[in-house]
């Protein structure tokens, strides 16, 4: 966890880029995108802030590979782990959980996409840099915001 002083740094931070957004859309500068794409990306950015709060450095967001398909959503140190972190965003909560819509094809993008942001680190030093997959429901439900966070959710295997 981080101090409050860094807490409330951080709550600032999100709520000034929510006010950006709003005055975007305000002043019909926002650029246009489907409401399901929107919705990801305000999950994406709530997770980003609330993996923040609890003490996880993130280091890149939207992650993508010239030689590949798709993204990494959020990639942070949380300690001496390399997080690649996922989220699946929400409206409600239907019969099958957010985290269950990470299926076996989604994975296995993540962990190419992870074996080549590892191939940028120094040869020498890549092979001691413990990784992890973690998963991130988000549930904008109303006005609140739930979060369920997996680390580990899954292997390289």
């Amino acid at each position: 966890m981080v101090g409050r002083f860094k807490r409330l740094w951080i709550d600032a931070q999100e709520f000034a880029l929510a006010s950006l957004d709003r005055l975007c859309w305000r002043t019909g500068r926002a650029q246009a995108i489907a409401s399901h794409l929107e919705t990801g990306l305000r999950g994406e950015r709530a997770a980003l802030f609330e993996l923040r709060r609890r003490g996880v450095t993130i280091v890149a967001r939207r992650w993508t590979s010239t030689r590949m398909r798709g993204d990494v959503d959020l990639i942070g140190w949380d300690g001496e782990w390399l997080c690649f972190v996922e989220v699946k965003t929400r409206t409600a909560r239907d019969m099958k959980p957010a985290e269950a819509a990470v299926d076996e094809d989604k994975r296995e993008m993540l962990r190419r996409l992870a074996r080549a942001y590892l191939r940028t680190f120094p040869e020498n030093e890549r092979r001691y840099i413990p990784v992890r997959f973690d998963v991130v429901s988000v549930y904008a439900i109303g006005g609140a915001t739930e979060f369920n966070i997996f680390p580990a959710a899954f292997g390289w295997r």
